[in-house]
């Protein structure tokens, strides 16, 4: 069977592949109530009417729930935001799939200096709550930013990084436990 985009995101809450119905019962959560109209944004962001009719509801949840989030930034399926409230990301970044972002997190861009630019952050990489991940750079598949940590630099995958500065730790189950219902 083929699912949705929002079904894929809403399976990591769940573990259970829902109906429109039952996703509509869920959006009484702000996280994925958040999820569910950013989709929604995405879907229709090439279309006159619709896609600014979900331009404005989006700006309207970005308000109330905290979530500096826009249409243009490429998050892969199975986003998890964990508990809501302030986070930011650069709508030049790039997410990959089954990525768990915690409230406090910024990823942004890097101004000046050798690393001018967005991150990429690689599939299966959960982010702690106030981490910040800023500048041209890599985070690879199944890491684990600790919260509190600043990384502006590459990652390999498989690590955990922690501290500031970040120091990274390799590990082959970085993510495990951190990251369920993946897709």
């Amino acid at each position: 069977m083929s699912y949705t985009i929002i079904q894929k995101d809403f399976y990591r809450e769940s573990g259970k592949w829902l109906s429109t119905f039952q996703i509509w019962k869920k959006c009484l959560n702000p996280n994925l109530h958040f999820i569910y109209v950013f989709r929604k944004t995405q879907k229709y962001n090439k279309t006159p009417v619709l896609g600014l009719y979900w331009r404005i509801v989006l700006r309207h949840f970005q308000i109330k729930y905290g979530f500096q989030i826009y249409p243009e930034t490429e998050i892969g399926e199975g986003f998890y935001l964990g508990h809501w409230g302030s986070l930011v990301i650069n709508p030049k970044a790039k997410i990959g799939k089954n990525c768990n972002i915690a409230q406090g997190v910024t990823i942004g861009q890097q101004n000046r200096g050798k690393n001018v630019g967005y991150p990429v952050i690689g599939d299966e990489v959960w982010i702690g709550p106030n981490a910040v991940i800023v500048g041209k750079i890599t985070i690879g598949n199944n890491v684990l930013i600790a919260p509190n940590a600043y990384v502006n630099f590459d990652v390999p995958e498989n690590s955990i990084v922690s501290g500031n500065p970040a120091n990274i730790f390799p590990n082959e189950n970085a993510t495990v436990g951190y990251i369920n219902n993946k897709i």
